[in-house]
């Protein structure tokens, strides 16, 4: 298995989609697993093998191709189309991978593992970002 191939056009908020508008910290395109930055309110790529505990903490979905310093739309619950292949039933992690969504036979030692939420159809993800992270075994 892997991370979710993601086509950005193809990524679309869905029921219940809570939605923040702020600014990009750097690149980002639509699918994208994203944290906001304490230091200056932007929006950057989370991964869960990050040296740094901050970056290993997903808080939405970026929904929006942005370069740096462009505003960005984000999801941070609900239900979203992903734009790529899910399973219903399966629980969704993020990546090592920065801005990547994969399953939990993905996560591996040393990663800081994060549910990002769970499949609901073959398409649709339901949003649900645990704040709890541990170190995978």
């Amino acid at each position: 298995m892997s991370d979710i191939a993601i086509t950005a056009a193809n990524v679309l908020p869905g029921s219940g989609a809570v939605l923040e508008t702020g600014t990009a910290g750097e690149a980002l395109t639509a699918g994208a697993q994203v944290y906001q930055k304490a230091a200056d309110k932007k929006w950057y790529k989370a991964d869960c093998n990050s040296a740094t505990a901050e970056v290993r903490q997903a808080k939405a979905t970026c929904l929006t191709g942005s370069a740096a310093g462009q505003p960005c739309v984000v999801q941070k619950g609900g239900q979203i189309t992903i734009g790529g292949t899910v399973a219903n039933g399966t629980v969704y992690f993020l990546s090592g991978t920065a801005g990547g969504i994969r399953p939990a036979a993905d996560n591996t030692t040393g990663d800081y593992v994060q549910a990002i939420g769970i499949g609901i159809s073959s398409t649709v993800i339901d949003l649900d970002y645990d704040s709890r992270t541990t170190t995978a075994l």
